[in-house]
C-alpha cells in the first residue's frame, strides 16, 4: 500500500512585488487547516526585498517547507513548472501568496478526489474581498461537471486557479505549467482537457481572493490581448472550438481587453463575470 498516495504537497510562488503582510496570512491559512499539507513548496522567483526574505528565512526553518530560489525572475507559469517538479507528493494543492484558504478546503477537495478517483483536478468558486477579509464584494462561480466545464472553457476559463487541486501526474502528461501572459492557468486546462483529463469544482467557495482596481487593468493591454488569441487559436486548431467560436471569442476579447478603458473594463467583468 502507497502511504503517499493521499498526502498534500501545496505548490505556491513568490517575488519581489509580493506583500508580506500578505503572504503570511496565506501561509497561516494553509498551516491552520482542518487536514494540514505534508509540504509547502514556495519557489522564490528571483530576488526580493528584504523583508520577503526576512520571512522564507523563517520558513525556511520549518521542515514542512521546501524552499526553491531561481536567480532570476522567469514568471509565474516556469516557476510553477520548477516547483511542481520538486513537489513529493502525487496531489498538489495550489495557492496564490496573497489569497486566504478556508480551513475546510484541503479536507473537502482531497475527500472529493478519494471518493472520484477518475477525477484529475478539482477546483471550486472563489468569494472576492477588498481590504479586509470580511469585506466581501463579488463571486466567481465555475460550473461543477466535467461536461460543463469543458463546455465553458471554449469561452473562458472555468477553473478559478488558486483554488484547485490536482493529480502531479496528469499535469506532468499535460506538459505541466508554460509561461503564458497571465494565462499560465488556463493554458495549462486547455492542453490537460485535450489529454483527456477529467474536471470537476466544488459549488462553494474554498478561497477568499484579495482583489483590488489593478486586477482589472492587468486584464487589458495588448500583452494580455495577444495570450488570449494565442489561447483562442490553439483551441480553433485542436478542434476545441469552430470558427465562429474563434471570431467571437476573440472579437469580445479585442473590445474589453484593448478598446475600453480599465473603469468599463472593470464593470463588464462584474456585470458578466461575477455575481
Amino acid at each position: 500500500m502507497d502511504n503517499n498516495k493521499n498526502k498534500i504537497s501545496v505548490l505556491m510562488s513568490v517575488y519581489k512585488n509580493d506583500n508580506v503582510t500578505y503572504l503570511y496570512r496565506a501561509v497561516s491559512s494553509i498551516l491552520n487547516q482542518t487536514l494540514p499539507p505534508d509540504e509547502i513548496v514556495l519557489v522564490i522567483d528571483g530576488p526580493v526585498n528584504e523583508e520577503l526574505e526576512a520571512q522564507i528565512e523563517a520558513y525556511e526553518k520549518n521542515q514542512l517547507f521546501k524552499i526553491v530560489r531561481l536567480p532570476k525572475n522567469v514568471g509565474l507559469g516556469l516557476a510553477l513548472k520548477t516547483g511542481l517538479e520538486v513537489c513529493s507528493y502525487s496531489i498538489i494543492a495550489r495557492m496564490d501568496s496573497d489569497d486566504v484558504a478556508l480551513p475546510t478546503r484541503f479536507e473537502k477537495q482531497l475527500g472529493f478526489l478519494i471518493s472520484n478517483p477518475t477525477i484529475d483536478i478539482v477546483g471550486s468558486d472563489i468569494s472576492e474581498f477588498i481590504g479586509e477579509e470580511t469585506n466581501i464584494v463579488s463571486y466567481r462561480r465555475v460550473p461543477t461537471d466535467d461536461q460543463s466545464i469543458k463546455k465553458e472553457m471554449k469561452y473562458r476559463c472555468a477553473l478559478n486557479h488558486m483554488t484547485v487541486m490536482l493529480r502531479k501526474e496528469a499535469v506532468l502528461k499535460a506538459g505541466s505549467y508554460q509561461e503564458l501572459f497571465w494565462n499560465e492557468d488556463y493554458y495549462l486546462w486547455i492542453r490537460m482537457l485535450l489529454n483527456g483529463a477529467v474536471f470537476a469544482n466544488i459549488a462553494e467557495p474554498l478561497v477568499n481572493v484579495r482583489i483590488g482596481k489593478e486586477m482589472f487593468a492587468r486584464r487589458g493591454g495588448y500583452p494580455y490581448f495577444k495570450s488570449e488569441h494565442f489561447l483562442q487559436r490553439l483551441m480553433l486548431k485542436s478542434g476545441m472550438i469552430n470558427i465562429g467560436d474563434y471570431i467571437m471569442n476573440t472579437a469580445k476579447r479585442f473590445i474589453v481587453q484593448l478598446v475600453l478603458p480599465n473603469s468599463l473594463r472593470a464593470y463588464v467583468f462584474k456585470k458578466f463575470a461575477r455575481k
